[in-house]
């Protein structure tokens, strides 16, 4: 994600480069195909709404910034309500297409095991979570840090002619609608309180992945926790989590309220395959088949993907990076994308997009201005890079949200009609006030770099 968009940056502002790519050669844990940009986990970029959640805004921002994948998400939308989620394969393939044909963009098939030599004047590092042994251990000798790293978990991916409609019904929560107006993207598998309690006996029964003795130690990041991990917080976690029933009715049946209510999410345009919302898993095989078999509706389900678990790894950025994203032993050297300690795709795509600019900004001798704090992009850049010093604690990944940015001063406490806000009401008007005043000054920031460096 993050090296795609650096590529692509970088070369719209007419710097060469060079894109090395392990896969084809060399393959991950997680990773399916060589293609660039390989979505592993879910198929959503999340929220796309840009005026209430900060996720949808980080995508607005990245539109204006002439972000490739964004824009390529786009063209290979599936319906899931509103968030905005993508044909995985389409959207892989439509990437690497357009870098491979872009006449400034050389892509190269080979591992780079360690940091490169001086000779590589400007290099940026996005190996995701999944960075090689080798070029981790290399990092690690740089940065004498020691490694930190959580485990990310993989929801299993159904055949949507297995399940059975029969039982399951089609509806978005609250019937809200997505860009395309769907009031029905998601796939809804109804539980009774008795199928609910047996479903999580089964869960915590079930065989689990055994981890190495170095692995142990390594902390989940709490905004992907395996299903698992979820249920032995407390029988009813899932039930106010992934599970949970509100905002649906099922048509069969609308007066009984569904205990529990799992959703699917179409993971393809074909709309033949469908993932698991929220049903990360470190379960072994043969006892996800079973334990998610008993889900009503999924009786018969064919897993086209089982759920997995992997170990990512990223770096204690705010101690090793400075606000250009370069390490401030080596400022040659960049990082970008989850290693950084972002989480989520947009997010990682979001730190390619900076680093590839500011790269290129100073190939050409141009200022490199990071964006605004008040902006999504410069949000989580100023957490990665020193925020969270000042809340304190360790660092851990981050999803970008509201609670990054400088607060509002300016929300008013009546609507036009001298109706009194209160509650959701107050926040949703101060969300817009903070999105507003995030374009604006991503606008003025853009301006601000003068003509000669917009993106072609």
């Amino acid at each position: 994600m993050a090296g795609s968009e650096a590529a692509w940056q970088a070369a719209s502002l007419g710097v060469p480069v060079i894109l090395h790519e392990m896969r084809g050669v060399k393959e991950t844990p997680a990773h399916k195909t060589d293609h660039l940009a390989e979505l592993v986990c879910s198929n959503s970029f999340r929220s796309d709404d840009h005026e209430l959640n900060a996720v949808g805004l980080l995508h607005e921002e990245m539109r204006r910034c002439n972000g490739l994948l964004i824009r390529l998400a786009s063209d290979h939308q599936v319906p899931a309500g509103s968030a905005l989620a993508v044909d995985r394969d389409g959207f892989s393939a439509a990437v690497t297409n357009v870098l491979e044909k872009h006449p400034l963009v050389t892509i190269v098939r080979e591992e780079v095991p360690t940091i490169p030599s001086p000779d590589w004047s400007s290099v940026i590092i996005a190996t995701g979570p999944l960075t090689s042994d080798s070029l981790a251990h290399s990092i690690g000798a740089l940065t004498d840090e020691a490694d930190l790293a959580f485990f990310d978990a993989i929801a299993p991916i159904i055949e949507f002619d297995s399940i059975n409609m029969d039982v399951a019904w089609r509806q978005s929560r609250y019937d809200k609608p997505g860009p395309q107006g769907d009031t029905a993207a998601y796939i809804n598998c109804p539980l009774t309180e008795e199928q609910y309690n047996a479903f999580i006996d089964a869960l915590l029964a079930g065989e689990k992945t055994e981890f190495r003795d170095w692995e142990k130690d390594t902390p989940y990041f709490e905004g992907c926790l395996p299903v698992e991990v979820m249920a032995e917080r407390g029988r009813e976690t899932l039930r106010f989590g992934p599970l949970k029933p509100v905002g649906l009715t099922n048509p069969r049946d609308p007066d009984v309220k569904p205990h529990a209510v799992v959703q699917l999410r179409q993971d393809n345009a074909l709309g033949t395959l469908w993932n698991m919302v929220g049903f990360q898993t470190k379960l072994k095989y043969g006892a996800q088949s079973d334990v998610f078999r008993m889900i009503p509706g999924l009786e018969n389900a064919v897993f086209h993907r089982l759920g997995g678990i992997h170990r990512n790894t990223f770096l204690n950025s705010p101690k090793l990076l400075d606000d250009q994203l370069r390490l401030k032993k080596q400022n040659r050297l960049r990082f970008a994308g989850q290693v950084t300690g972002v989480e989520g795709y947009v997010e990682s795509q979001a730190m390619g997009l900076l680093a590839g600019r500011f790269a290129a900004y100073e190939r050409l001798g141009l200022p490199v201005t990071p964006p605004p704090a008040t902006t999504a992009l410069g949000a989580l850049l100023g957490h990665i890079t020193g925020g969270h010093i000042a809340a304190g604690g360790s660092f851990q990944p981050m999803n970008v949200n509201f609670g990054l940015f400088p607060e509002v001063t300016n929300v008013p406490n009546k609507t036009e009609d001298g109706k009194r806000l209160r509650g959701k009401e107050k926040g949703r008007a101060k969300k817009r006030i903070m999105t507003a005043r995030a374009l604006n000054d991503l606008h003025q920031w853009l301006e601000e770099l003068g003509p000669e460096v917009q993106p072609a």
